[in-house]
């Protein structure tokens, strides 16, 4: 299968035609519940989770993006049922990432405004690539110093090894927090003719956290294009599918940009040399 294409058709049977154990990084958003209607498309996650299983190398990860519906004041918790079935098949739950955007979706008068969606980090064995993005910023980092590095010896003394150094960034919590909504989740118009997209800065975190250059990046639901765009944008090799082609219309135009934008970019600098 050629890489930096979408392919339109149904996710299970394209999955066919990939290698096992062939692919690096998967980053995608499947269908949540009956909260949106795709095209008549039909999800059949167990198989799907199955395939996703196969193709994923030994130490890759998939980024499973979920939320739940609420129906009659009951949430079904699908997104639970669906991550103990990934683990049930061999995946770790290595991580549970939690989704915050800056403001509430359809409000509900008796319950708490919802702003949050999973991020399911599931790993086929130990992850082989953790760059763990580090940009909280440290209240002591920087030159300060605070407290002291101690070894604690065979016979149970301590040993003072010096003061410890507080880098200015550390790691990121697992609460990750987004804004959305026009402006703010892409600048490209054209993706928001999907009913349901998430923020890029979302995509490009768990790309850059779970993968290096040159990796193969898959979605499998890749709807207006935005895991595709970003992995092409840092330097990994992608699949996109999607079985709308009016959504495959969209994804094509916004990676055509970016190629576009790349061309341009080198021409400048090869000009300037």
């Amino acid at each position: 299968m050629e890489t930096n294409k979408i392919y339109q058709g149904d996710c299970l049977e394209l999955m066919k035609q990939i290698e096992d154990k062939s692919i690096d990084l998967v980053v995608t958003s499947p269908p949540y519940d009956n909260l949106r209607e795709y095209k008549g498309y039909t999800f059949n996650f167990e198989e799907i989770a199955k395939e996703l299983f196969r193709i994923i190398k030994q130490g890759g990860v998939v980024v499973w993006v979920v939320k739940d519906a609420v129906t009659n004041g009951n949430r079904s918790l699908t997104s639970f049922k669906q991550g103990l079935f990934f683990q049930q098949i061999g995946f770790n739950m290595y991580d549970i990432i939690i989704y915050s955007k800056s403001s509430a979706s359809l409000p509900h008068k008796g319950r708490y405004h919802d702003t949050f969606e999973f991020m399911f980090v599931l790993s086929k064995g130990n992850p082989n690539k953790t760059n763990l993005l580090k940009d909280r910023k440290n209240k002591y980092g920087g030159t300060t110093t605070w407290g002291n590095k101690t070894v604690r010896e065979k016979d149970g003394s301590l040993t003072n090894k010096g003061k410890k150094s507080i880098p200015e960034f550390g790691v990121r919590y697992n609460v990750w927090e987004y804004a959305t909504g026009k402006g703010n989740t892409t600048s490209d118009i054209e993706a928001f003719k999907h009913p349901a997209i998430f923020p890029e800065r979302l995509s490009e975190d768990h790309i850059l956290s779970w993968s290096n250059e040159g990796d193969l990046v898959l979605d499998i639901m890749c709807g207006s294009g935005t895991t595709c765009k970003m992995a092409l944008k840092n330097n990994r090799r992608f699949l996109g599918f999607e079985i709308s082609e009016e959504y495959c219309k969209i994804a094509n135009k916004r990676i055509e940009e970016v190629k576009q934008e790349a061309m341009q970019s080198e021409a400048r600098h090869s000009s300037q040399a």
